[in-house]
Protein backbone atom coordinates (compact mmCIF):
# COMPACT_ATOMS: atom_id res chain seq x y z
CA UNK A 1 0.00 0.00 0.00
CA UNK A 2 1.39 3.15 -1.31
CA UNK A 3 1.72 5.72 2.05
CA UNK A 4 2.82 8.85 0.44
CA UNK A 5 -0.43 10.73 -0.20
CA UNK A 6 -1.50 10.29 3.60
CA UNK A 7 2.48 10.88 4.56
CA UNK A 8 2.35 14.29 2.64
CA UNK A 9 -1.17 15.04 3.88
CA UNK A 10 0.02 15.10 7.54
CA UNK A 11 3.30 16.47 6.99
CA UNK A 12 1.67 18.99 5.44
CA UNK A 13 -1.29 19.56 8.29
CA UNK A 14 1.48 19.52 10.68
CA UNK A 15 3.18 22.43 9.97
CA UNK A 16 0.07 24.18 8.68
CA UNK A 17 -0.43 23.87 13.04
CA UNK A 18 2.66 24.09 14.31
CA UNK A 19 3.11 20.66 15.18
CA UNK A 20 6.59 20.09 16.47
CA UNK A 21 6.74 16.13 17.47
CA UNK A 22 8.95 15.05 20.53
CA UNK A 23 12.40 13.70 19.20
CA UNK A 24 13.90 10.71 19.86
CA UNK A 25 16.81 11.94 22.27
CA UNK A 26 13.86 13.95 24.54
CA UNK A 27 11.47 10.26 24.03
CA UNK A 28 13.82 8.49 25.97
CA UNK A 29 14.94 11.09 28.22
CA UNK A 30 11.38 11.05 29.60
CA UNK A 31 12.01 7.96 30.98
CA UNK A 32 15.48 8.45 32.23
CA UNK A 33 13.82 8.89 35.70
CA UNK A 34 12.58 5.41 35.55
CA UNK A 35 16.03 4.04 34.46
CA UNK A 36 17.58 5.69 37.15
CA UNK A 37 15.02 4.44 39.72
CA UNK A 38 14.54 8.23 40.54
CA UNK A 39 10.55 7.65 42.14
CA UNK A 40 10.42 11.22 43.44
CA UNK A 41 11.54 12.65 40.37
CA UNK A 42 8.23 10.72 38.92
CA UNK A 43 6.42 11.75 41.12
CA UNK A 44 6.46 15.05 40.68
CA UNK A 45 6.48 14.87 37.42
CA UNK A 46 2.44 13.23 37.47
CA UNK A 47 1.69 16.27 39.27
CA UNK A 48 1.84 18.16 35.82
CA UNK A 49 -1.32 18.77 33.80
CA UNK A 50 -2.50 15.47 32.30
CA UNK A 51 -3.16 17.60 28.72
CA UNK A 52 0.89 17.79 28.74
CA UNK A 53 0.83 14.30 28.03
CA UNK A 54 0.25 14.52 24.48
CA UNK A 55 2.75 17.27 23.74
CA UNK A 56 4.85 16.06 20.93
CA UNK A 57 3.06 12.70 20.17
CA UNK A 58 1.23 12.12 17.38
CA UNK A 59 -2.72 11.04 16.98
CA UNK A 60 -2.68 7.16 16.70
CA UNK A 61 -6.52 7.16 16.99
CA UNK A 62 -9.29 9.53 16.24
CA UNK A 63 -11.05 7.71 19.71
CA UNK A 64 -9.61 9.65 22.82
CA UNK A 65 -9.58 6.35 24.54
CA UNK A 66 -7.94 4.12 21.98
CA UNK A 67 -5.44 6.83 20.87
CA UNK A 68 -3.99 6.56 24.39
CA UNK A 69 -3.92 3.28 25.11
CA UNK A 70 -1.93 2.73 21.99
CA UNK A 71 0.64 5.67 23.57
CA UNK A 72 0.22 2.84 26.18
CA UNK A 73 1.43 -0.01 24.57
CA UNK A 74 4.35 2.18 22.84
CA UNK A 75 5.88 3.40 26.33
CA UNK A 76 5.31 0.55 27.89
CA UNK A 77 7.85 -1.53 25.48
CA UNK A 78 10.45 0.96 25.20
CA UNK A 79 10.64 1.32 29.08
CA UNK A 80 11.07 -2.60 29.46
CA UNK A 81 13.62 -2.73 27.17
CA UNK A 82 15.12 0.08 28.74
CA UNK A 83 15.02 -1.35 32.18
CA UNK A 84 16.27 -4.77 30.65
CA UNK A 85 18.91 -3.16 28.99
CA UNK A 86 19.91 -1.32 32.47
CA UNK A 87 19.96 -4.56 34.06
CA UNK A 88 16.24 -5.89 34.87
CA UNK A 89 16.11 -9.66 34.83
CA UNK A 90 14.54 -10.39 31.25
CA UNK A 91 11.69 -12.58 32.06
CA UNK A 92 10.69 -9.99 35.09
CA UNK A 93 10.85 -7.06 32.77
CA UNK A 94 8.58 -8.46 29.91
CA UNK A 95 5.94 -10.30 32.53
CA UNK A 96 5.38 -7.29 34.06
CA UNK A 97 4.79 -5.30 30.54
CA UNK A 98 2.07 -8.02 29.50
CA UNK A 99 0.35 -7.24 32.54
CA UNK A 100 0.49 -3.42 33.01
CA UNK A 101 -0.75 -3.84 29.03
CA UNK A 102 -3.64 -6.07 29.99
CA UNK A 103 -4.88 -3.88 33.09
CA UNK A 104 -4.85 -0.75 30.02
CA UNK A 105 -6.53 -2.92 27.91
CA UNK A 106 -10.00 -3.35 30.37
CA UNK A 107 -9.68 0.24 31.60
CA UNK A 108 -12.32 2.53 30.16
CA UNK A 109 -11.23 5.78 30.63
CA UNK A 110 -8.61 8.19 29.65
CA UNK A 111 -7.78 8.91 33.20
CA UNK A 112 -7.25 5.16 33.84
CA UNK A 113 -5.28 4.43 30.98
CA UNK A 114 -2.94 7.59 32.83
CA UNK A 115 -3.18 5.87 36.18
CA UNK A 116 -2.01 2.92 34.77
CA UNK A 117 0.73 4.26 33.10
CA UNK A 118 1.95 6.08 35.77
CA UNK A 119 1.60 2.67 37.76
CA UNK A 120 3.26 0.84 35.74
CA UNK A 121 6.54 3.86 35.61
CA UNK A 122 6.59 3.48 39.62
CA UNK A 123 6.56 -0.16 39.35
CA UNK A 124 9.28 -0.31 37.25
CA UNK A 125 11.28 2.50 38.85
CA UNK A 126 10.94 1.09 42.20
CA UNK A 127 12.57 -2.47 40.81
CA UNK A 128 15.46 -0.46 39.27
CA UNK A 129 16.22 1.17 41.99
CA UNK A 130 16.79 -2.12 44.05
CA UNK A 131 18.36 -3.59 40.98
CA UNK A 132 21.19 -0.62 41.69
CA UNK A 133 21.24 -0.63 45.20
CA UNK A 134 21.73 -4.30 44.69
CA UNK A 135 25.05 -5.95 43.65
CA UNK A 136 25.67 -5.18 39.77
CA UNK A 137 26.27 -8.09 37.59
CA UNK A 138 28.91 -8.10 34.80
CA UNK A 139 28.63 -7.88 31.19
CA UNK A 140 29.62 -10.98 30.25
CA UNK A 141 26.80 -12.56 33.05
CA UNK A 142 24.26 -10.13 31.81
CA UNK A 143 24.57 -11.07 28.36
CA UNK A 144 24.35 -15.00 29.20
CA UNK A 145 21.20 -14.25 31.29
CA UNK A 146 19.57 -12.86 28.05
CA UNK A 147 20.74 -15.33 26.10
CA UNK A 148 19.46 -18.36 28.47
CA UNK A 149 15.84 -16.74 28.54
CA UNK A 150 15.69 -15.73 24.92
CA UNK A 151 16.74 -19.77 24.06
CA UNK A 152 15.01 -21.72 26.65
CA UNK A 153 13.68 -24.43 24.16
CA UNK A 154 17.28 -24.82 23.20
CA UNK A 155 19.57 -27.39 24.75
CA UNK A 156 22.06 -24.70 26.37
CA UNK A 157 25.37 -25.37 28.00
CA UNK A 158 28.07 -23.80 29.76
CA UNK A 159 30.75 -24.88 26.71
CA UNK A 160 28.62 -22.67 24.02
CA UNK A 161 27.68 -19.66 26.52
CA UNK A 162 31.64 -19.54 27.36
CA UNK A 163 32.58 -19.43 23.54
CA UNK A 164 29.78 -16.82 22.95
CA UNK A 165 31.53 -14.37 25.93
CA UNK A 166 35.01 -15.70 24.41
CA UNK A 167 35.70 -16.78 27.86
CA UNK A 168 37.12 -20.31 29.79
CA UNK A 169 34.40 -22.12 30.65
CA UNK A 170 35.67 -22.53 34.08
CA UNK A 171 35.93 -18.90 34.90
CA UNK A 172 32.60 -18.26 33.62
CA UNK A 173 31.00 -20.83 35.79
CA UNK A 174 33.36 -19.34 38.60
CA UNK A 175 31.77 -15.93 37.46
CA UNK A 176 28.07 -17.02 37.35
CA UNK A 177 28.34 -18.47 40.95
CA UNK A 178 29.89 -15.41 42.26
CA UNK A 179 27.50 -13.21 41.17
CA UNK A 180 24.19 -15.12 41.04
CA UNK A 181 24.96 -17.94 43.53
CA UNK A 182 24.20 -20.38 41.50
CA UNK A 183 25.80 -22.60 38.60
CA UNK A 184 24.97 -22.12 35.48
CA UNK A 185 23.05 -25.09 35.04
CA UNK A 186 20.99 -24.45 37.97
CA UNK A 187 20.37 -21.14 36.39
CA UNK A 188 18.70 -22.73 33.14
CA UNK A 189 16.80 -24.34 35.53
CA UNK A 190 15.45 -21.86 37.57
CA UNK A 191 14.69 -19.95 34.26
CA UNK A 192 12.80 -22.77 32.73
CA UNK A 193 10.57 -23.32 35.77
CA UNK A 194 10.04 -19.51 36.58
CA UNK A 195 9.15 -18.79 33.11
CA UNK A 196 6.81 -21.50 33.23
CA UNK A 197 5.20 -20.43 36.27
CA UNK A 198 4.54 -17.31 33.98
CA UNK A 199 2.64 -18.67 31.35
CA UNK A 200 0.66 -21.21 33.56
CA UNK A 201 -0.45 -18.12 35.81
CA UNK A 202 -1.14 -15.71 33.38
CA UNK A 203 -2.33 -17.97 29.90
CA UNK A 204 -4.11 -20.71 29.01
CA UNK A 205 -1.40 -22.64 27.27
CA UNK A 206 -1.78 -25.88 27.45
CA UNK A 207 0.95 -27.78 29.65
CA UNK A 208 2.11 -30.14 26.45
CA UNK A 209 2.55 -26.61 24.70
CA UNK A 210 4.81 -25.28 27.55
CA UNK A 211 6.89 -28.41 27.96
CA UNK A 212 7.80 -28.32 24.04
CA UNK A 213 8.31 -24.16 24.17
CA UNK A 214 11.07 -24.87 27.14
CA UNK A 215 12.42 -27.44 25.91
CA UNK A 216 11.49 -30.26 27.47
CA UNK A 217 11.49 -33.94 26.06
CA UNK A 218 8.31 -35.01 26.90
CA UNK A 219 5.33 -33.62 29.24
CA UNK A 220 6.94 -35.71 31.93
CA UNK A 221 9.76 -34.76 32.13
CA UNK A 222 8.26 -31.05 32.53
CA UNK A 223 5.82 -32.14 35.08
CA UNK A 224 8.27 -34.02 36.93
CA UNK A 225 11.08 -30.73 36.91
CA UNK A 226 8.33 -28.56 37.58
CA UNK A 227 7.32 -30.44 40.79
CA UNK A 228 10.59 -31.04 41.82
CA UNK A 229 11.62 -27.39 42.26
CA UNK A 230 7.82 -26.29 43.37
CA UNK A 231 6.41 -29.10 44.88
CA UNK A 232 3.11 -29.39 42.93
CA UNK A 233 2.60 -30.30 39.12
CA UNK A 234 1.98 -27.78 37.00
CA UNK A 235 -1.84 -28.66 36.64
CA UNK A 236 -2.10 -27.95 40.70
CA UNK A 237 0.42 -25.02 40.05
CA UNK A 238 -2.38 -23.29 37.73
CA UNK A 239 -5.68 -24.67 39.62
CA UNK A 240 -4.10 -22.51 42.53
CA UNK A 241 -2.46 -19.52 40.64
CA UNK A 242 -4.49 -18.76 37.86
CA UNK A 243 -6.05 -15.49 37.77
CA UNK A 244 -7.14 -12.26 36.19
CA UNK A 245 -7.37 -9.61 39.06
CA UNK A 246 -3.74 -8.59 37.98
CA UNK A 247 -5.00 -7.04 34.73
CA UNK A 248 -7.77 -4.96 36.15
CA UNK A 249 -5.69 -2.81 38.28
CA UNK A 250 -4.67 -2.76 42.26
CA UNK A 251 -1.55 -2.00 43.54
CA UNK A 252 1.38 -0.67 41.40
CA UNK A 253 3.63 -3.32 42.68
CA UNK A 254 1.21 -6.14 41.24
Amino acid sequence: MNTNRDLNYRLFVQKETGFTRTTFHDEIGRYHDVIEGDVNALKEGFKRPRESFYEGKGQLSDDPLRNVMYHLVVGVAVVTRMCVDAGMDHNVAYTLSDIYIKRGDVCRTVDEVLDTMEQFQLDMAQRMRDIRKGSAISLHVKRCSDYIYEHLHENITLSMLARRENLNPSYLSKLFSKELGMGIKDYIIKAKIETAKNILRYSDFSILDISISLGYSSQSAFTAAFRMHTGMTPKKYRDVYFTREEFIGGDANG
